[in-house]
């Protein structure tokens, strides 16, 4: 085989992938050797698996969502008579009673550092510089992970040596070197050019995460009693500044940011994860579909698994003109007759006949849910959550909607609360009322941190951010509907268990 037809092998894998094709030519002369051309090839594959790796750690809702939103006053897994016991792994989530050895803290812990692993992995293999920076992307979304949950990160760089343990990153550390990866890669990071482009980790990404940092950090640092920095609360403003000149609008229909037709619809997306048949062996049987199927009854369209609900308290902070809240969605009421948003009250089909449970009685959702559901709340009880318009067309986990990690909505709100902490109300009034125009709601008199908490709540319900918020405005260990007041030391995730063994650098959290 010729240099030539080489490369253009390599170009062809590339671009199959899904990742970096356009970066090859740029990047790359004709004068590749076949073990360069075999290293770049491998580095596409690496790279194609570091985003794949993303779907267990994110969309599977046992792991990183379930853990920021379970143990918040936005999300509840009840036990329904004999299902969804699993050991009480969800009740001691909502209630904040969980130990070292709980499975879901576990699998989240080994999720985010195999996604970690992943990204360091394409780094070993002479990527090009986009592959690069696309992987140190990657890596440094998943470190910031670990680190909100649990206060430490485990690291290694390529080359090091696997018979020893890795370093551990505590949280000043770990956050200082997120932030020098996220601005050292950002001039190789591409442009995100279209809504199509979201799945690639783009520079707006990275400003986005970097949002993330600068708003949190006074809060990873001291969870007890967060501050807030004034130069990092000017740092969020600006960023979010660079992602408006982006191009990013709000969308007029909530729902389609997350639609199955979300990749060519959506104005808010900043990064997501590419979903649906023809992309990877992973993603083409994703785990978006348990958005919707964790929550339906089986009587719906989806038949679901009856599980999780949001709580009364939460969905009554919404007017009633706000259409966060949900209705019809084309596509899928006029098909099954669901709605989207909250699902309350007698469910029907598309032809207007009442949804009936399997004891034939009308199928009427409740506001009122308990941790453990007996006789009729076993399947009724609860208001639902269908984030994600459902994907009719697919069969089964084929469902086409992309995940959304980042959305515009969310960056607005991030400096309107910076603008709050330096003591610019009046800007921040502006935003929130601005976005609540647009979804319907009525303006607010005034703005202070207690209404941007639920505006923030309103706005981002169900999509993971939750528990980082109200740490970060110091109302994790209140007291909420099915949970009483908590100990600070569930502001973290313990280590697992069995991490510890095999890692010395690794230390336990204070209380566990």
């Amino acid at each position: 085989m010729t240099t030539q037809h080489i490369f253009k092998t390599a170009l062809v894998i590339a671009c199959s992938l899904g990742f970096t094709a356009c970066s090859l030519k740029e990047d790359l002369g004709s004068n590749l050797n076949q073990s360069q051309a075999d290293s770049l090839i491998k580095a596409s594959q690496l790279l194609g698996t570091a985003y794949d790796n993303l779907q267990n750690a994110y969309q599977d809702f046992s792991q990183t969502w379930g853990m920021c939103e379970i143990t918040t006053d936005e999300a509840l897994g009840p036990t329904r008579g004999k299902d969804w016991d699993d050991n009480g792994v969800w009740r001691a989530l909502h209630q904040h009673q969980w130990t070292a050895d709980h499975a879901h803290i576990q699998n989240t812990f080994s999720a985010l550092l195999l996604e970690q692993f992943s990204a360091t992995n394409v780094l070993a293999f002479h990527p090009t510089p986009r592959q690069e920076a696309e992987a140190r992307f990657l890596r440094a979304f998943s470190m910031f992970a670990v680190i909100d949950l649990y206060g430490q990160v485990p690291f290694r760089q390529p080359g090091d040596n696997l018979l020893e343990a890795p370093k551990v990153y505590k949280a000043a550390e770990g956050l200082d070197f997120i932030v020098s990866e996220l601005n050292a890669i950002m001039a190789n990071l591409p442009d995100r050019v279209t809504a199509k482009d979201a799945f690639v980790a783009s520079k707006d990404a990275a400003r986005f995460l970097l949002m993330k940092i600068y708003l949190n950090k006074g809060a990873f640092l001291n969870r007890k009693a967060p501050t807030f920095d004034a130069a990092d609360m000017q740092k969020v403003i600006s960023l979010a500044d660079e992602l408006t000149a982006s191009g990013y609008s709000i969308q007029t229909n909530y729902f389609e940011n997350f639609a199955k037709d979300n990749d060519a619809k959506s104005h808010e997306n900043i990064f997501t994860q590419q979903n649906g048949p023809g992309i990877s062996n992973i993603r083409n049987g994703n785990n978006v579909y348990c958005r919707w199927m964790c929550t339906l009854h089986y009587s719906q369209n989806p038949s679901g698994w009856n599980g999780f609900t949001t709580l009364s308290n939460f969905y009554n902070s919404f007017e009633a003109t706000d259409t966060r809240k949900g209705g019809a969605y084309p596509g899928v009421t006029n098909v099954s007759g669901l709605r989207v948003g909250f699902l309350v009250g007698q469910q029907f089909d598309q032809n207007g006949n009442k949804i009936l449970d399997r004891s034939k009685r009308p199928l009427i959702f409740t506001p009122e849910v308990e941790l453990r559901a007996t006789g009729d709340q076993v399947e009724m009880s609860g208001i639902r959550v269908v984030k994600y318009p459902p994907d009719m067309g697919s069969a089964g986990s084929e469902a086409t909607n992309d995940f959304v990690f980042f959305r515009y909505a969310d960056a607005l709100l991030m400096k309107a609360e910076a603008q709050i902490r330096t003591s610019n109300t009046a800007g921040a009034l502006l935003i929130v009322n601005d976005l609540r125009a647009k979804r319907g709601a009525t303006p607010l008199p005034s703005i202070d941190l207690t209404k941007m908490l639920a505006e923030r709540g309103r706005e981002l319900y169900w999509e993971g951010w939750r528990r980082q918020d109200l740490i970060r405005f110091g109302k994790f260990l209140d007291a909420w509907q099915l949970k009483d007041a908590s100990d600070p030391k569930y502001l973290l995730f313990p280590i697992p268990t069995s991490d510890l063994a095999v890692n010395k650098n690794l230390v336990q959290n204070p209380g566990y």
